[in-house]
């Protein structure tokens, strides 16, 4: 729960592991995404397909939950609007209508964000 950043909701439970909550009214939109983080974690697949799986989550969250999961092994596939991913992958696929799009690596001055 630490490594999602979220430490405080077993301290703010008066139950903490035990409690029994509608953790769709009782979590925010941020931390139901760090709750499925990690599960993702726990279960350390070779590969996760992510999408838009940190919307709602701030940006240096982001960073320290993707760094993690890098860290751990942990093949990432992203798929987001967000441009502060893509320094956390090797190459980029973008999607232009009409049936066009763009795939190789990832710019250097993208990885940069």
């Amino acid at each position: 729960m630490n490594e999602v950043v979220l430490g405080h909701v077993l301290a703010r439970e008066k139950d903490g592991w035990d409690a029994r909550n509608d953790w769709n009214d009782v979590l925010s939109g941020g931390e139901k995404q760090r709750i499925a983080m990690a599960r993702l974690i726990y279960h350390k697949p070779k590969y996760a397909i992510l999408d838009e799986c940190t919307s709602a989550v701030s940006v240096d969250v982001e960073g320290h939950l993707y760094s993690y999961m890098k860290s751990i092994g942990i093949t990432l596939i992203t798929v987001s609007h967000r441009d502060t991913l893509w320094k956390y992958h090797d190459y980029l696929l973008k999607f232009k209508g009409d049936r066009q799009y763009e795939f190789g690596p990832m710019p250097e001055d993208r990885k940069r964000n």
